[in-house]
């Protein structure tokens, strides 16, 4: 065998390997960010029953009067709950709906 097609042979190997390579790499990049988004969704709520004062003072139109009144609230079976017992208004709830829960022992 020449050695133009031993080096032929080797370089087609070497691009080969590194195109299967990549594709293997995209493929399992795929599935953990999936599950990354996933997990960092459900770990994002805030638990209106645990939540700090300093926790809840964070939260999108909740300042340290709303926050004193949700932990004097406690415990909310829903975080509906905040409305229906007038612990804050519709206003504020729409504003960190997407942001809570209440979360039951």
């Amino acid at each position: 065998m020449s050695r133009n097609f031993i080096t032929r042979i080797l370089v087609f190997a070497f691009a080969l390997s590194l195109i299967c390579g990549m594709a293997a790499a995209q493929g399992t990049m795929a599935a953990p960010s999936k599950t990354t988004k996933a997990t960092a969704a459900s770990t994002d709520l805030l638990d209106i029953n645990t939540a700090t004062k300093d926790q809840l003072d964070a939260l999108p139109g909740i300042g340290a009067a709303y926050s004193q009144k949700i932990i004097d609230g406690r415990p909310y079976a829903k975080k509906t709950d905040l409305v229906n017992k007038k612990v804050i208004p519709q206003a504020t709830y729409n504003k960190i709906k997407d942001k809570i829960i209440a979360k039951q022992k």
